[in-house]
């Protein structure tokens, strides 16, 4: 399904393909818990172990937008949907070539051998890492796959398919929807949607978070000349939401979207301390925390 191009370049830049449409990569987060102990802020905030989260995707080359901000390869986008492999083939196919990812790891004198061991058996999956997840038709199937196994889940979706969030019989620990634009102008700019409708599928999906029983998070990546703007706009989408926790993070000049934005893009923590204080104040939601190497912060009611 994947054309063999992009195979190659996702393989080169250190992704594995699994099965038709999968794939899976190591973590930054991952590589440093290992090497020098050091954590994603999902670990301080959420209780996952950075060293066993398996960071995958069920849906690598397809997606409805092509965001600026992305990392990924947008040339090779796919519109659509892929034809469906097993979920149970995914998570272990992913789990496999994680496993291989890691080997290396275990010679490395810096790495404590009882971690590494838990390493290749993760216990929590972000199914988020490229494309978009939604688009996956069985992605309800996977997240129960996930369950059955005791494992925790991040599903991260560009909330441009509702009628999938809606047939989520089974809930993912942590649902994110991804919130980069405080009004339709910026949404088509900056998200660059391949839909007509992308907009007001996303309000749709916004309107539908608050139905969820599990931990709900609007991240905001925000790029400095882009969309990070308008506060008091993204609080009206956030009040119609109504997420147990907001995450404006600043956006990281990292892989292909150098091609496209520049380092005057990516804000300072103190470009992204001023936003979160003013969006907490149009909110009524509170700064509990900050992360600086991630520039992230963590707003709460």
């Amino acid at each position: 399904m994947i054309p063999k191009e992009a195979v190659k370049r996702f393989t080169n830049a250190g992704y594995r393909i699994v099965g038709n449409h999968s794939a899976v990569a190591i973590c930054h987060w991952t590589k440093e818990s290992l090497r020098r102990n050091r954590v994603c802020y999902k670990e301080k905030w959420y209780g996952i172990k950075s060293h066993r989260c398996l960071e995958l995707t069920p849906a690598i080359t397809w997606c409805t937008h092509q965001c600026q901000f992305c990392w990924r390869m947008l040339e090779f986008t796919m519109k659509g949907e892929p034809k469906p492999d097993e979920p149970a083939e995914i998570i272990d196919g992913c789990i496999a070539a994680r496993r291989l990812l890691l080997t290396g790891f275990k010679g490395n004198e810096a790495v404590d051998k009882k971690k590494w061991e838990e390493a290749i058996n993760p216990t929590s999956a972000a199914i988020s890492l490229a494309g978009e997840p939604t688009l996956y038709p069985r992605i309800a199937e996977l997240i129960a796959e996930f369950k059955k196994r005791k494992m925790t889940t991040f599903l991260v979706t560009n909330g441009t398919r509702p009628d999938r969030l809606k047939s989520l019989t089974t809930e993912p620990t942590n649902l994110y929807i991804s919130l980069c634009a405080p009004d339709k102008q910026t949404y088509l700019k900056v998200n660059r949607p391949l839909i007509p409708d992308g907009w007001e599928r996303l309000n749709e999906s916004l309107e539908l978070m608050k139905s969820f029983n599990c931990r709900t998070v609007l991240r905001l990546t925000l790029v400095k000349g882009l969309n990070l703007k308008s506060p008091e706009k993204y609080a009206e989408l956030v009040k119609k939401a109504e997420p147990a926790i907001i995450e404006p993070k600043g956006y990281s000049w990292v892989g292909e979207s150098r091609q496209r934005l520049g380092e005057e893009n990516v804000p300072t923590m103190e470009d992204m301390r001023k936003f979160a204080t003013a969006l907490a104040d149009a909110t009524g939601y509170k700064i509990e925390d900050e992360d600086e190497p991630s520039k992230v912060f963590l707003l709460k009611h």
